[in-house]
Order: structure tokens, then sequence, then C-alpha cells
């Protein structure tokens, strides 16, 4: 699942390529690991004296060849079929002896990779195949409501700036993913930036996008079944507090 990890002008570092060791759920040490080597990469490039054009963007491929030779690649390659086995005719169930037969015993050696079954936005089931799940109202000592938790990311976008959440066809939202999925974007994402209202008329519902509250995580526009939430960078580095983190 890691994607192609240079282009011009920039590199996928650290926990962005999704670096981690599935079964042990770490992926610090292997997101520091990157850094180290593509801060290397780049000294090299810059401090090459061959370096030709001072205007188009520097494409350090030697990164991502560094990082298929470091122990990062080798240890990723062991798990690299501990997820898509759970995904699998499997289940999940069955992943869980399959790591254990061909992660913990022949250490990720197996001759062939599994694949994931499709895009994850593809994997979402109608409602009408699913049984509804009633979780226990958040109690503020142990668990928490959304906005609650919002406000402690101190995110904040200003209100004049173009909006970062747009929808290609405002008609599809209630039209299929509430019609079909019940509306998953009110539950994807983890800061309430997508609630379905009540018509004035008391008739149907429209979908509302509260942008002030986004946490960047980008979920809406990976999970989207309609694949019809585009997310774009907010202008003038808006959104959570990072610094005060």
């Amino acid at each position: 699942s890691i994607p192609k990890l240079t282009f011009p002008g920039g590199l996928l570092v650290g926990c962005s390529p999704g670096l981690m060791n599935v079964p042990k759920i770490k992926g610090t040490h292997t997101a520091m690991k990157s850094g180290m080597l593509a801060s290397e990469a780049i000294f090299s490039q810059l401090t090459n004296e061959n370096l030709q054009s001072k205007t188009i963007g520097l494409d350090v491929q030697e990164y991502e060849e560094n990082l298929k030779k470091s122990w990062v690649w080798k240890e990723l390659y062991s798990v690299r079929n501990i997820r898509p086995s759970c995904h699998s005719m499997l289940g999940v169930y069955g992943g869980m002896i399959y790591t254990g037969i061909f992660y913990w015993l022949l250490r990720g050696k197996e001759p062939w990779t599994l694949k994931h079954p499709g895009p994850d936005f593809a994997q979402l089931k109608p409602a009408k195949d699913c049984t509804p799940i009633e979780y226990p109202k958040p109690d503020g000592k142990i668990s928490f409501d959304l906005l609650s938790s919002v406000a402690l990311s101190g995110t904040n976008h200003e209100h004049d700036q173009p909006a970062h959440l747009t929808l290609k066809d405002d008609s599809i939202p209630v039209n299929r993913n509430l019609a079909v999925f019940d509306g998953p974007e009110q539950r994807f994402c983890p800061a309430g930036v997508y609630e379905y209202i009540p018509l004035e008329t008391g008739e149907g519902s429209r979908l509302q996008i509260n942008a002030q509250n986004c946490v960047h995580c980008k979920t809406c526009d990976i999970k989207d079944p309609s694949q019809n939430i585009n997310w774009v960078v907010p202008e003038g580095g808006g959104g959570p507090a990072y610094n005060g983190m």
C-alpha cells in the first residue's frame, strides 16, 4: 500500500506514506528513519556541484532507493500480507490465523503478495444490509463527544476564505449517500463536519458542511462512497493548532 515516495519538489516522509508495522501497531521508528534517509538524500542533492537547474523542483529519487535498501523496507515487506489477508475470503479470524503462521513462524517469507479487493470507498455496504449499532452516550470521563474533542484541537479557518470542502454534485449526498448508505458522512468524519439537517418544509433533508470544524484528516475525500467530496488545502494554514498540541 506504500505509494510512490518522490515527486519534483517533494517527498513523502514519516507517517504520510503509511510506514506502519501492522501487527505491532508501531510506526514511529520507521517514520523517523524515513526522515533521516530523506534528509541525507536531499543534502546529497543540494551539495551536488553538477546540479543544473535552480528553478525546477528537485526529484530526489535516491530517497526511495535508499529506503528500499534499509531495514525499514525489510521490516514492512515481512508484514505486507497481514492486512490484506483480513480482506480476503479468510475474513478477520482467518487473517489472524494467517498472521500466526506466515508472520510469527515464517517471518513473512511467503513467496506471494496479497492485494486489497478494491478502493476503500467501494467497501461500504448499503444500509439495508447492515444492523444499526447503538453506541453508549459519552460519559465525559472516559468517552467524549465529537465537538468537545474538536475544541481541544484548536482548529480554526478564516470565514472569508474560499471553501476547502466542496461537492462535485450537490444532489448526490441526499439522493445517493443518504438514500442508500444512510449518510455515512455524518459518521466517518471525526469532527462533525458533515450533518444532515431537516428541511424547513418538514420533508427531506439537506447536507450541511461545517468546514470550520475540519481537522484535515481527509477521511471524507477517501471514504465518500460517491467520491463526490473534494478536499483541498485551506488558505493561510488554517486548521488544527498543531503548535499547541
